[in-house]
């Protein structure tokens, strides 16, 4: 596996190793000793699929009393997959970073928890698959607005499809710090 680091300590993007041939390939997801032995010694109790057509973007997402690190690969398709520094007292804060996810490189983003979370698609159709180290908990969601001006993201797409919660998510200077997560490891 390769993994490399991107413009924010803690989001990698991984590189697991494909086993191809004449049938098609084979690889593994996630090997727990594996993935420690690289300091990603998480213990995921969720695992999340989501299936979206062309255009449509989700999030950003983030959980701020039970922040949520998560492990992303699109099994189907290609999205633009993005993560936003959203931690009060972190020095990064307000920044992000962004990789392209598809079937074919295998790429898996790993985003801490702490950071804002979305993607789009970039195919016809795309399944995204993470897995999660907290579960979901209703009522502890913080939202972000995709298109925040000061965050100025350089999304690939300009009219996205988005839910109607998405589409009034604040910009992260309306947002109360009481409503930022803390950091909760470097």
């Amino acid at each position: 596996m390769k993994i490399l680091e991107t413009s924010l300590p803690g989001v990698l993007i991984l590189e697991p190793r494909a086993h191809d041939d004449n049938r098609g390939f084979f690889m593994e997801t996630y090997h727990a000793q594996r993935y420690a032995s690289h300091g990603l010694d998480w213990n995921f109790v969720q695992d999340n699929l989501s299936w979206s057509r062309e255009r449509v973007l989700r999030g950003l997402h983030y959980q701020i009393n039970n922040p949520q690190a998560k492990l992303v690969q699109a099994v189907q398709g290609a999205v633009y997959d993005v993560a936003v520094d959203v931690r009060r007292d972190s020095p990064t804060f307000g920044q992000w970073t962004a990789a392209i996810l598809d079937e074919e490189n295998h790429r898996q983003m790993f985003v801490p928890g702490g950071f804002a979370h979305g993607f789009c698609v970039l195919s016809k159709e795309a399944r995204v698959y993470y897995k999660c180290d907290a579960l979901y908990t209703p009522g502890d969601e913080g939202n972000l607005l995709w298109s925040d001006p000061d965050l100025a993201i350089d999304w690939p797409i300009s009219d996205p499809i988005l839910s109607e919660k998405d589409q009034s998510n604040p910009c992260l200077k309306d947002i109360p710090p009481g409503k930022l997560p803390m950091c909760i490891r470097p």
